[in-house]
C-alpha cells in the first residue's frame, strides 16, 4: 500500500533528532499493509549492517530485530540445540507466504506487539531479553516478557529503538512443548503455549519448568515452576497469573474458548515435559 502522508525516508545510520511522525522501518510488512496518516518519515534499518544472528562466547543467541522469518528459520535448522525444533514451530505459526518470510523481521514482530505475534511467543517463552536504544546514546534492557503490556503495547518509549533480542544458553538447552489453535485452518493464532523444561545441570535438582501464555492473552503470561508440578499447580497458577479481562476478545477467539484451550494446553505440556501424577 502507498503511504501517501511519507514525505521522507531517512537511512537510520545518520544521527538525527526523532520528531512525531517518524517510524523505524524494517521489513514494511505491517506498516505497507494498511494506512499510516499519522506518518511523515521512515527511518530505514535495512542499511545498518546488523548481523541477524550470533552467538556469544558465552553461548547466548542474539538475535537482531531486522533478523527476517527466512533467517531465523534457516539459522535454527542447523543448529544443535534441544530447543531448536521450536524456532521452526515459532517460524511456521506465521501462516504466511515466502515472501513474507523474507521480509518481516523478528523485531517488527515484537514491536507490533499483537497478542498472536509468534516471535513474542518464542523469545518470551526462552527467557529472551529485549536491548533498546534510545536517541540520546542510553541503553537498556527489558526481558521479552514485560516488553509487551498489551494488545498493540509495549514499552518503548518515543524515538526508542529495539536493537535486538539475546537469547541465554540455558534456554536453547531446554526440552520444548509447543501448541497452538486456531478457530480457522490457516487462522491467526487464539492460543499459543510453550514449555520448557531446564535439564536439571542448569537449575539444580529438578528442571526448572517454564510455561508461557501467549495470542490467548493481551499480553505474554510466565509461569515457572521449580519442581515437577501435578495438573492442579499447574491449572491454578493459570488462573491466578491470568487476571480478569486479560484474555483477548476478538473475531478470533472469544475470552471462554481461549481460557478453556489455554487449560486443556498447558495440562498437556505439563504431562508431555514430565510434570508429576495427578493426585
Amino acid at each position: 500500500m502507498d503511504l501517501n502522508t511519507v514525505l521522507e525516508v531517512r537511512d537510520a545510520r545518520s544521527r538525527g533528532v526523532w520528531r512525531p511522525g517518524d517510524a523505524w522501518l524494517g521489513g514494511g510488512t505491517y506498516l505497507f499493509s494498511e494506512p499510516q496518516p499519522q506518518l511523515r518519515r521512515l527511518i530505514d534499518l535495512s542499511r545498518t549492517g546488523w548481523p541477524p544472528l550470533r552467538m556469544t562466547a558465552e553461548g547466548d543467541l542474539e538475535i537482531a530485530a531486522t533478523c527476517t522469518i527466512a533467517q531465523l528459520s534457516r539459522y535454527a535448522a542447523q543448529a544443535g540445540w534441544a530447543a531448536a525444533p521450536l524456532f521452526e514451530q515459532c517460524c511456521r505459526a506465521f501462516l504466511a507466504s515466502w515472501k513474507i518470510w523474507n521480509m518481516a523481521t523478528v523485531g517488527g514482530n515484537l514491536c507490533n506487539s499483537l497478542p498472536a505475534g509468534p516471535m513474542i511467543s518464542l523469545t518470551a517463552a526462552l527467557d529472551g531479553r529485549c536491548r533498546l536504544l534510545s536517541q540520546g546514546g542510553g541503553v537498556r534492557e527489558v526481558p521479552v516478557a514485560d516488553f509487551v503490556t498489551g494488545a498493540g503495547r509495549n514499552v518503548l518509549r518515543p524515538g526508542e529503538l529495539l536493537r535486538a533480542v539475546t537469547l541465554p544458553a540455558r534456554a536453547l538447552a531446554a526440552r520444548t512443548a509447543f501448541r497452538q489453535a486456531s478457530l480457522y485452518g490457516l487462522g491467526r493464532s487464539g492460543a499459543l503455549l510453550i514449555g520448557a523444561l531446564e535439564p536439571p545441570a542448569a537449575s539444580g535438582r529438578h528442571g526448572i519448568l517454564t510455561l508461557t501464555v501467549t495470542a490467548a492473552t493481551v499480553r505474554p503470561i510466565q509461569l515457572r515452576f521449580p519442581v515437577p508440578p501435578n495438573a492442579r499447580a499447574v491449572r491454578e497458577a493459570v488462573e491466578n497469573a491470568v487476571e480478569p479481562g486479560e484474555y483477548f476478545d476478538d473475531i478470533h477467539g472469544l475470552p471462554a474458548w481461549r481460557r478453556h484451550m489455554t487449560l486443556r494446553y498447558a495440562e498437556e505440556i505439563r504431562t508431555e515435559l514430565g510434570g508429576e501424577e495427578d493426585r
